[in-house]
């Protein structure tokens, strides 16, 4: 299952304000892992208020199936009980594949997130738990790429 733009979009300009934010910006792999996994445990924190642990691991858990049809570099990673990640440095690599693996399993991961999110509670909800957890900032339609206003 492919996300949808829309999702995809906001996914990269929450992974390109994280970045800019952890001034992870290097092109290794590493730095971007610790992207991935800061926008991924800020949705967590964000959710896990709002609908608890077990509810933010079952959406997690679902996310992560879906991530894996499209990316199956991801088949180490694992949702945890408490919701957070495991084996996300474990990238599998898959025969042919281009060098950016990690980072295009880490921007699908995101996406099938906030997908499911947008799927279980409305694109309203979803964008408020997201400005929960990015107070200050505006990921909405209405403003330029990366989140930031024009």
């Amino acid at each position: 299952m492919t996300a949808d733009p829309k999702t995809r979009d906001l996914a990269l300009r929450l992974l390109a304000y994280e970045d800019a934010a952890c001034k992870a910006s290097e092109l290794e792999e590493a730095a971007a892992l610790r992207v991935y996994v800061c926008v991924y445990e800020k949705l967590r924190q964000s959710l896990g208020e709002f609908a608890g642990a077990d509810g933010f691991q079952a959406l997690a858990f679902r996310a992560l199936a879906l991530a894996r049809t499209e990316a199956p570099s991801l088949g180490a990673v694992r949702v945890a009980a408490d919701g957070s990640l495991q084996g996300l440095g474990e990238f599998e690599p898959q025969p042919g594949s281009g060098k950016d693996q990690a980072g295009e399993g880490g921007i699908i991961l995101i996406a099938s997130l906030l997908g499911q999110l947008r799927i279980f509670l409305g694109e309203a909800l979803t964008l408020s738990l997201v400005r929960n957890a990015w107070p200050g900032e505006a990921f909405d339609d209405r403003n330029s790429a990366h989140g930031r206003n024009t």
